[in-house]
């Protein structure tokens, strides 16, 4: 509480052997030892009452629902943060399902039924959204390169009719 050594006990208790006396020394001891017993008593009556008070008022039950409230384990902030950690270590352009990161458990997770089903219905769909998109562009090019013949011969056709006018 005050922070005393046993240096700074030694030269109190030389000061007050001094001014106190040899004599008197020993009861006046007796005395400090009944005003600290009776001071700690007092205090811990004192923590009791505040204890009992807050069991009554259910500060107690808050305060554990607060700790509660903080505990990341129980509020799930471990998965949180794995998740955060994988964002991190993931990269938008590479095409392999591991994080960029070695990490022993990206290493080790293995598809279930449901993931390969998902994963083989994608690139299904995928390869169809491809093939019609090659189509859709075929049928496009055919339809320029026909646009583009027929106005050459649209142009051919001009000068040649109005050739045959002129004469």
């Amino acid at each position: 509480m005050f922070d005393l050594g046993w240096t700074e006990l030694l030269v109190i208790g030389i000061v007050a052997l001094i001014v106190i006396g040899p004599k008197d020394l020993p009861g006046m001891f007796h005395a400090l030892g009944k005003f600290t017993s009776k001071l700690r008593r007092m205090a811990r009556e004192f923590q009791n009452a505040m204890e009992d008070a807050a069991k009554e008022s259910g500060m107690k039950d808050a305060a554990s629902d607060l700790r509660d409230l903080t505990n990341p384990r129980k509020m799930g902030l471990d998965a949180v943060k794995d998740a955060a950690d994988k964002f991190d270590r993931w990269e938008p352009g590479a095409r392999s399902d591991k994080p960029k990161g070695d990490t022993a458990k990206a290493d080790t997770a293995e598809k279930g039924p449901a993931t390969e089903k998902l994963s083989e219905e994608r690139a299904e769909a995928a390869r169809k959204i491809r093939d019609a998109a090659a189509e859709k562009a075929r049928a496009r090019q055919a339809a320029e390169a026909e646009a583009a013949t027929a106005e050459a011969d649209a142009t051919a056709a001009k000068p040649a009719a109005s050739g045959s006018s002129d004469a």
